[in-house]
């Protein structure tokens, strides 16, 4: 029977119950919250043993009720470790500020205090004299006096007259009685107490009493204003967004959009914090904010300096319409600058990156050199140098760095570098312009050595094609910092041809020279087309600009549009030495106090670097036959003058006693400031310098002047003996 009604077309199925109550037990199968479908499930139906999540199905009537709501767990200023501490801090320095600012202010308080206390006894006075007087009475005897007097035949209210006169008297009798005993007994306690007792009972009974005096508009303690400047809000950063144009004004009779706040505002460090999305319909993308910086600024009630603006890209659950704004309390970037951990280093290596500065936020920055090239711009006394020779400071620290140097205005910023550098210009008169040009014709001829010597290297040792910290040393082959400062003295100083090309030169250093090892580290004070062409701006990797006068500025220093983006340098003042704005990639930048490494500092690191090369062999060039660092390392003692001279004679063989003189002051005017032809005189013949002629030769015409000759004379011999090739 059972089999036909199995096999009977139409007919229902049978089910074994206890077969099921097994499948059950095991738990074959899940309960689904869906109710069968007449259509198939494609979803189900692709793998018999899949399990199908039913809360998220949309034929699901409880999807909404089940699903986890997208909100986060905790607060804003909760959500990390940092956030936490950040406003922990700024809870705590603003606890302290109060603390302070009301504790110097307590006897302006106290006072206070005893003036509200007498207003409140007063007050307290005349509140209490209506009991104290018995004025519940007198009405009464009032009122029977008066009736007596119209009637004095009414004996019963004469005698109810002489009643209520002794109840009030007896009133104010045992009233005041009481009262002076209680202050006759408080009085008595206070004097017997210990002065600890006597001091809470003060309290106890002044408190009370200026409480009592206060009026409507008494303030006791003094309004205190906050040291925070700015005191971010969600509808402070609407509103200021929305008088920059950022944001449309609602129409009548519906709410005006709105900034969506992802994170904050929170306190981070020494500000706020905020993290929003624009809304969208709007029309605006995250670039409209940072091109909008100075007047959200000044919605906000700060300088643009204190606003720190940026995108937040993708890689970081950024869209093009989210920014992130950092809203400092005060100026970040004035103070004492920072010492460079480079002065205090023994050693370092260039293939990591090289410790530059900090942010405004405090984090430091630090700046990856290899296959890099820098170009460095700003006004004059802004700390552009300074911040230059951070670069090659790293550089001097590294034993397997070459140096060339070439400084146009021949100042005494990079006289140190002669105890290290391989080629060191100095100057941009017509010798040290020639200088320049060999030693670019020098550089481009190793680069093409470098490049040959590589290709022929099997790929397991170069495997890209470029220079590695095991072939630098297998092969002897430095990296090469090529530090040029002032660039715009050398273009203004040649003619069109060697103009057009050394900037030939230049650019195929810094377009092909990182692959070889080559790091371009160049400056200049005008980045104009005539200073400093674009052809060879453009293709600079990182760049760095102090305070400039314009956007414009800025831009021919950081790149064209930077300024728009919010690169820009033009918003540092004259107090911002050592600052500037680090661009580091098309769309990154930063900027940054930089380390500070005075000329002493830079003068010791470069006389640590000539001791790390002497000692594996890699001191080369000029440096390996400097006289004076020679001295220095035997313990022997060459007069300043004699190596002075050489310094500013180093590119020419003899040179006209003017010349000589204005090289000298350039090199060290508080030293040279006031020479003239007699006292030089004097000062070499007291060095030993014995002339041979008064007279040089220079292009066919003569003149007094020294030969470099008779000034090397004067150096002892035995350091000479031990120069290369002596």
């Amino acid at each position: 029977m059972t089999d036909l009604m199995t096999q009977a077309p139409g007919m229902g199925t049978v089910h074994d119950l206890d077969e099921h109550r097994a499948t059950r037990e095991t738990g074959a199968a899940p309960v689904s919250l869906v109710k069968p479908s007449a259509t198939p499930d494609p979803a189900s139906s692709t793998e018999p043993g899949a399990v199908v999540e039913a809360v998220d199905r949309p034929d699901n009537p409880l999807a909404d009720w089940l699903t986890v709501p997208d909100q986060p767990l905790l607060p804003v200023w909760a959500r990390s470790k940092a956030s936490i501490l950040a406003n922990t801090q700024a809870l705590g320095r603003l606890a302290w500020w109060h603390t302070r600012y009301h504790g110097i202010r307590t006897p302006k308080y106290l006072i206070k205090t005893l003036l509200l206390a007498v207003r409140g006894l007063y007050r307290a006075v005349v509140g209490l004299w209506p009991t104290l007087s018995a004025q519940d009475h007198t009405g009464t005897v009032r009122a029977l006096k008066a009736w007596v007097k119209a009637r004095p035949e009414d004996i019963e209210a004469a005698v109810e007259l002489q009643a209520a006169h002794a109840a009030r008297t007896n009133a104010r009798r045992w009233r005041f009685g009481a009262a002076a005993v209680g202050v006759a007994a408080a009085a008595t306690g206070f004097v017997l107490a210990d002065p600890l007792v006597q001091t809470g009972m003060t309290a106890a009974v002044l408190t009370p009493l200026a409480y009592l005096g206060r009026g409507e508009e008494t303030r006791l303690l003094d309004q205190a204003s906050p040291p925070l400047r700015v005191d971010m809000s969600a509808q402070q950063l609407n509103d200021a967004l929305r008088a920059a144009g950022l944001l449309k004004n609602g129409k009548e009779g519906q709410e005006a959009p709105k900034v969506t706040c992802t994170m904050g505002p929170v306190r981070d460090g020494r500000g706020w914090a905020v993290i929003f999305d624009l809304p969208r319909g709007g029309g605006k993308t995250a670039s409209d904010v940072l091109a909008k910086r100075e007047v959200i600024a000044q919605e906000l009630g700060v300088d643009e300096i204190q606003v720190i603006m940026s995108r937040v890209r993708a890689a970081k659950g950024g869209n093009a319409g989210r920014v992130s704004m950092w809203v400092a309390d005060d100026d970040p970037y004035l103070g004492t600058p920072n010492p460079s951990p480079l002065e205090k280093a023994e050693r370092f290596s260039v293939w990591e990156p090289i410790p530059f500065g900090q942010d405004a936020r405090g984090n430091r920055v630090d700046v990856p050199v290899m296959w890099q090239s820098m170009f460095f711009g700003g006004l004059p006394r802004r700390g552009k140098t300074f911040t230059q020779r951070l670069m090659t400071a790293a550089g001097l620290l590294d034993p397997w760095v070459r140096h060339y140097v070439a400084d146009g205005k021949g100042g005494a910023d990079w006289m140190p570098m002669k105890a290290v550098a391989h080629r060191l210009v100095m100057g941009a008169e017509d010798d040290a312009v020639e200088a320049l040009k060999a030693m670019l014709t020098e550089l481009l001829s190793e680069m093409e050595r470098r490049f040959a010597l590589l290709r022929e290297l099997p790929t397991s040792i170069c495997p890209e094609g470029k220079l590695t910290p095991a072939i630098v040393q297998k092969y002897k082959l430095p990296v090469i910092f090529v530090t040029i400062d002032e660039l715009q003295e050398y273009f203004t100083a040649m003619e069109k041809d060697d103009r057009e090309e050394v900037i030939n030169n230049l650019c195929r250093i810094a377009r092909r020279g990182p692959a070889a090892g080559f790091v371009s580290n160049f400056a200049s004070q005008r980045p104009d087309a005539e200073s400093v062409p674009p052809k060879l701006r453009e293709i600079i990797t990182l760049r760095y600009s102090t305070q400039v006068i314009d956007r414009t500025s800025s831009d021919m220093v950081l790149g064209k549009g930077k300024a728009a983006q919010g690169a820009d340098a033009s918003v540092l003042s004259e107090e911002h030495k050592g600052v500037g704005v680090l661009v580091t990639g098309p769309a990154s930048y930063v900027t940054v106090r930089a380390d500070l490494l005075n000329g002493p500092g830079f003068a010791a690191i470069c006389n640590k670097g000539r001791a790390l090369r002497a000692a594996i062999g890699q001191l080369t060039g000029d440096a390996a036959g400097d006289v004076t660092a020679a001295a220095e390392a035997q313990g022997i003692t060459v007069p300043a003058i004699i190596s002075d001279v050489l310094e500013v004679m180093r590119h020419s063989p003899r040179m006209f006693t003017t010349d000589l003189i204005a090289a000298l002051v350039n090199l060290d005017e508080d030293t040279y400031g006031d020479f003239n032809a007699e006292r030089l005189a004097h000062e070499l013949d007291a060095a030993g310098v014995k002339r041979t002629s008064k007279q040089v030769k220079i292009s066919g015409s003569n003149g007094a002047g020294y030969q470099r000759r008779d000034i090397e004379d004067a150096v002892p011999a035995e350091i000479l003996l031990n120069q290369p090739g002596g």
